[in-house]
């Protein structure tokens, strides 16, 4: 059954009720419930919108709807050099030292940060033994995004820190995914976008302060902030403040959503009218959301090729694409790779240089 939207949403991390409804993709299936490809039955939908508080700026879903457990997803090459890219800028930095014991909130977007930390001589604690002795570093790789309760979960991360630690808080840059039209990153599950001011708000309530930022291309842009008790914002921080508040206006994810859906559609019923073969690879949040927004059937887009075994056999949730194995991939040879995925398509491409295919990542 569908849920039925709030009348007036309130604000997951500052409790407000003000606010600007900027995106509504309609009633979509759950993003990360893949059905067996062999499964007719019709896949429940829900709401799926996004709401921006006018008190603290935080982007939200400000509909609760079940959310299902994904599937294990393969890591990318890309996000496993983004990690060891960002441990080595944080020691680089002076926050890290031998000796120091680190405890991490996952997220299931990439492997532990923790492999990394202990090889630089940290010391791994579990959560639980952080909650009975705070440590000296607390790591939220894209975790926070999955809470439902922004407010207590950030205060639950803040719990493990010791008086003078450091909380490392790693998110999708929320005006990254404006200027680079990435409307279809909206998904279930993902309860908050966020950007630094919104961050530095949150933060503030917990007594922290974000004392210095790092940002890289990951996801299109990916923000990580060093927080601390006391202390003043460096000059990484202000210039990043400053650079998001010139992002356009959120309101413009609605017609980039509905443009890049219909420019895929005739896209791919061109390649059919022309008798070209076409695979999509990533089975992906992002391509359930684009797919289903497009209206993109089996009749269109005959699979979806992804790395991880467990999706193997499965369709794409709303539709009656099956997902295979990119051994599927090679067998095909087909004419065009649609690319669900930004950050595989250099991989791909490297791994399958014998494939005479073109490479595209929709727009």
């Amino acid at each position: 059954m569908n849920r039925q939207h709030p009348l007036v949403p309130i604000c997951r991390a500052c409790r407000a009720r003000g606010g600007e409804l900027v995106l509504d993709l309609g009633e979509q299936p759950a993003t990360d419930h893949f059905p067996a490809a062999t499964d007719a039955a019709e896949d429940p939908r829900h709401p799926l919108r996004l709401w921006v508080c006018s008190s603290c700026g935080l982007a939200q879903l400000p509909d609760e709807v079940p959310v299902p457990v994904e599937p294990t997803r393969v890591e990318s090459q890309a996000l496993a050099s983004q990690a060891a890219d960002a441990v080595a800028r944080v020691a680089a930095s002076g926050l890290l030292r031998a000796g120091m014991r680190v405890t991490e909130f996952g997220s299931g977007h990439a492997a532990s940060w923790l492999p990394l930390l202990a090889a630089r001589e940290l010391v791994p604690i579990t959560r639980g033994e952080a909650e009975r002795a705070p440590v000296d570093v607390v790591v939220d790789a894209f975790g926070l995004t999955h809470s439902p309760d922004q407010a207590s979960a950030l205060v639950e991360r803040t719990r493990r820190l010791a008086p003078d630690g450091v909380l490392l808080l790693q998110f999708q840059s929320f005006p990254g995914i404006i200027r680079n039209r990435q409307w279809n990153v909206v998904r279930h599950g993902h309860f908050a976008y966020h950007c630094t001011e919104a961050m530095a708000g949150m933060l503030r309530v917990t007594g922290l302060v974000p004392v210095t930022a790092w940002r890289f291309d990951l996801y299109g842009e990916t923000v990580l902030l060093a927080a601390r008790r006391g202390g003043t914002p460096d000059d990484s921080v202000t210039t990043l403040l400053a650079e998001e508040r010139d992002a356009p206006h959120p309101g413009t994810l609605a017609r980039w959503a509905e443009r890049s859906a219909n420019e895929l559609r005739t896209w791919l019923e061109r390649a059919a009218a022309e008798g070209r073969a076409v695979l999509g690879y990533g089975a992906a949040a992002r391509a359930v959301v684009l797919l289903n927004r497009a209206g993109v059937d089996r009749d269109l887009l005959p699979a979806v090729v992804d790395g991880s075994t467990r999706k193997w056999g499965k369709r794409i949730p709303g539709t009656r694409i099956p997902v295979i194995s990119p051994t599927e991939l090679t067998a095909a040879r087909p004419d065009a790779v649609l690319v669900f995925v930004p950050e595989l398509l250099r991989e791909l491409r490297a791994a399958h240089v014998a494939l005479p295919a073109q490479w595209l990542v929709p727009g």
